[in-house]
């Protein structure tokens, strides 16, 4: 019994590691993930993208199904009967001892319905393929459209982290001013109420960060993941403008009242353009015209391919159908066996056989029926095909837009900090007021949150171009990945299969 436990657990250990294997990847704590990690987590964890593979299974066996018309059929049956009954006033019991038949039949000819079926399931199985690279491009668009989102919320959490340091700055400063009776009473309050409102616009900064971490976890399949920090892309590189200002001299009221030399050119004291959020943006820009996307997405993408596939696959399926009124030609042989009353009779029949079987009506409509699912598939493709372009376009239009915004807004942050400055500066020394400074702070802080809106804007518009066009991606999964795994699986089956029957047989020896 001991050893039938052994036996048990280890094959329930080699069936969880390879299960753990094709399901699961999981995240480990504190690891630092790229978007080509998230990608293939994706991929690996993906429920979908399963279905799509047991789906070309299924059609990789419809094709031997249609194939198997191809091969002989076997028949074996043994029979037993007795006969009772009374014939002129006399009873009979005829026993007929047990007997047996076997047969062999051909089909030799069927005017070309089964190679229109089998015709059929090939593009079947072609168009299921599709369908997987299209699921496939579908998880890795919707892991990068959630992994920019967390870029962007952890880029406008920190734009609202620099607000509350800015606001608490002019908050003490005020305070500093108004103990000194330098400004009035509302200066202090105004101050209060804008420290109030960005420590509260942080609050929902974090809270749209928590969701946007939350999303990329569910396009990643990924339940009660651990803590974990994502790393940043060549568009979308990230600073950290922690701390980006100094407040060494609040609490020093003599060096807050001193005036600086000149006061025409006063500014900050402290480095603010170091607080820029995204630094050293650069991006190529996109490579190809228009015409040439939509004819890359011509060539490229699986959904349209899984239809013109489907569309020959419905033109087999008219031939198969109007071919039911053909008749098939069929060869067989076949031996009995038979003992009745201890005389044997046995012997072998070979023969030919032309048939057809069919009801007219139903064939007719089964006729009509493929027809116009062959015209359902053409208005489909031609349907793709018209999408497929105005789609291309909108896409393309908005990532060019974007492009030419993005060095605009990059000044726009320039100048609405230098204004900042200018603002800061004016209102140390008294010749600015509160309302102007605090103009200024909102449109430096309205700056960077358009700029990094805009950069998510650009990434989420080019990723959407590239799906249109169904660029090929760096890390994805292919239908010859699959096939690779399958059989690597296979061999670790057989592996395992054989250490079982060691341990079975060394267990039966000690038993012995």
């Amino acid at each position: 019994m001991k050893k039938i436990k052994l036996i048990l657990l280890l094959f329930m250990l080699f069936t969880a590691l390879r299960a753990d294997a094709i399901q699961n990847i999981k995240i480990e704590e504190n690891a630092s993930l790229g978007l080509n990690d998230c990608i293939k987590i994706a991929l690996n964890n993906s429920p979908v993208i399963k279905r799509y593979i047991l789906n070309m299974d299924i059609a990789k066996s419809n094709v031997g199904m249609a194939k198997s018309a191809y091969f002989p059929t076997i028949g074996v049956g043994v029979s037993y009967s007795q006969n009772m009954g009374k014939r002129r006033h006399q009873s009979y019991d005829t026993r007929l001892l047990p007997g047996f038949d076997a047969s062999l039949s051909q089909l030799l000819w069927d005017f070309g319905k089964t190679m229109a079926d089998v015709r059929m399931e090939k593009f079947n199985r072609i168009a299921a393929e599709f369908d997987f690279d299209e699921s496939v491009l579908t998880t890795i668009f919707d892991v990068k459209l959630k992994y920019y989102a967390v870029l962007a919320a952890k880029s406008l959490m920190e734009v609202e982290k620099l607000n509350v340091q800015m606001n608490e700055r002019n908050y003490q400063r005020t305070q500093a001013y108004f103990d000194e009776g330098i400004r009035s009473k509302i200066d202090l309050v105004n101050a209060e109420v804008n420290l109030s409102d960005s420590k509260i616009a942080l609050v929902n900064a974090e809270n749209t960060y928590k969701n946007a971490i939350v999303d990329l976890n569910n396009s990643m399949y990924v339940a009660y993941a651990p803590e974990y920090s994502i790393q940043n892309t060549e568009t979308f590189n990230l600073n950290n403008p922690y701390v980006p200002m100094s407040l060494r001299n609040i609490d020093n009221y003599s060096k807050l009242l001193e005036l600086p030399p000149d006061v025409s050119n006063a500014v900050y004291s402290t480095s603010v353009e170091k607080s820029d959020v995204l630094k050293n943006y650069e991006f190529q820009k996109y490579p190809y015209t228009f015409e040439k996307s939509v004819s890359i997405a011509k060539e490229n993408r699986p959904d349209l391919k899984a239809l013109n596939a489907t569309l020959k696959a419905m033109r087999q399926n008219v031939l198969y159908t109007k071919r039911q009124y053909l008749p098939e030609l069929t060869g067989g042989v076949g031996y009995g066996y038979s003992n009745y009353r201890g005389y044997y009779d046995s012997g072998m029949n070979v023969g030919l056989s032309l048939s057809t079987t069919f009801n007219m009506k139903q064939v007719k409509h089964q006729v009509d029926i493929a027809n116009s699912n062959l015209l359902l598939t053409k208005t489909e493709v031609d349907l793709l095909n018209q999408n497929l372009y105005f789609d291309i376009q909108s896409a393309y239009v908005n990532m060019i837009q974007l492009e030419k915004q993005i060095p605009l807004l990059e000044t726009k942050v320039r100048q609405t900090l230098e204004n900042l400055e200018l603002a800061d500066g004016r209102y140390e020394v008294g010749l600015g007021d509160y309302i102007q400074l605090q103009d200024a702070r909102m449109n430096y802080n309205n700056a960077q949150n358009s700029y990094v809106q805009a950069i998510y804007n650009y990434n989420v518009a080019r990723a959407t171009l590239e799906r249109e066009i169904a660029l090929p991606q760096e890390e994805t999964l292919t239908v010859e990945d699959v096939k690779t795994y399958q059989k690597e699986e296979l061999k670790q089956d057989k592996k395992n299969q054989k250490t079982i029957k060691k341990l079975k047989k060394g267990s039966n020896k000690e038993t012995v």
